[in-house]
């Protein structure tokens, strides 16, 4: 909704909308303000920058990233692909979200709000942190869009029946141009000073905190999927 607006961003920063997905949210925006003032509506705008959890959609790039950093460290994926690693997004927890939007609904008087942490991160920082988590820390070489992600070191103990799992110089992330958007929003945060003020809230969880719940979430989906691989394997055998 603020797009290209210069961060922070908050209720009062000037709308800069620079896809159809954020045009649509901002047309729902003043149409919660028009039944509010127009028809006195219990009307609520929650102006939510992005909030993040293992249950986002796979196609998001926090989940992109932490679904195939797992898939990476357990050898069904060789490589990540991503577009813009310096583009800079306020990222939060989705439940702390939603306390939040619950928060809202209990105030006399409908108002609007913006919720964010208030501190911005690039993708390459969740991508360095996701990895991590999966015990790869990973070094870059290269620029533009050619730079790529290369194993530096690992610290993992292989499981026996893994597949080709990375090992020390293996290119595990690549940047690919079909993923740059054509109206590239290069900066995103977010100032909840008036959520904090007002309701009271603020966000409970940190990035690196975050990182670490969806990136052990696909692991654990991946290492529970091993065990009862296993489990079917000893079945068939002794059958």
């Amino acid at each position: 909704m603020f797009g290209s607006a210069p961060p922070p961003k908050n209720e009062p920063t000037p709308f800069q909308h620079r896809s159809p997905y954020a045009a649509s949210k901002v047309y729902a925006y003043w149409l919660v303000r028009n039944y509010r003032e127009g028809y006195n509506f219990f009307a609520t705008n929650g102006i939510l920058f992005n909030h993040e959890s293992p249950r986002r959609g796979e196609t998001f790039v926090t989940r992109k990233i932490s679904r195939a950093v797992a898939r990476i460290r357990y050898g069904f994926q060789d490589k990540l692909y991503l577009g813009n690693l310096d583009a800079r997004r306020d990222w939060g927890y989705a439940p702390d979200y939603v306390k939040a939007m619950w928060l809202m609904l209990q105030q006399e008087a409908p108002d609007d709000y913006v919720i964010a942490t208030g501190q911005s991160h690039s993708v390459r920082e969740f991508c360095e942190l996701a990895f991590l988590e999966a015990g790869i820390e990973l070094e870059w070489r290269g620029s533009g869009t050619s730079e790529v992600g290369i194993v530096r070191s690992t610290s993992f103990t292989a499981h026996a029946a893994m597949n080709k799992v990375p090992r020390v110089g293996d290119e595990v992330v690549r940047i690919d141009p079909r993923y740059f958007r054509p109206t590239e929003v290069q900066h995103l945060k977010g100032d909840a000073t008036k959520a904090r003020q007002r309701l009271g809230w603020q966000p409970t969880v940190t990035f690196k905190e975050l990182v670490k719940i969806m990136v052990r979430a696909d692991i654990q989906y991946l290492e529970n999927l091993q065990q009862c691989n296993d489990v079917i394997s000893r079945i068939v055998n002794n059958s």
